[in-house]
């Protein structure tokens, strides 16, 4: 099987494989320090890029929400960290300081 080289299409090819068949689809990541190389295995995608880092973390966000939800769960409305980190934090009524 050949790596898939564009980010979008492998997080979209991935959700549709888990959709087909969620009992037997399962995805593995490794990280091979001696290269610099981070490998997730569901299809194949492999980077050496520091800010893929981040975009694993929102597909992890999305197979967990797939997992716990169903297969036919809206996956649009997953956030990854940032964007719940960009919502402003409430204040309570709490002690002045």
């Amino acid at each position: 099987m050949v790596y898939i080289t564009s980010w979008d299409e492998f997080v979209e090819r991935s959700v549709q494989l888990f959709r087909a068949d969620p009992e037997s689809t399962r995805y593995a990541m490794k990280y091979r320090h001696c290269d610099g190389k981070l490998v997730l295995k569901c299809l194949k995608f492999k980077t050496d890029q520091a800010q893929d880092a981040k975009k694993m973390e929102k597909l992890n966000n999305i197979f967990f929400t797939l997992m716990a939800r169903g297969p036919d769960a809206d996956v649009s409305e997953v956030a990854g960290k940032e964007q719940l980190e960009a919502q402003p934090a409430k204040r309570g009524r709490g002690r002045k300081q």
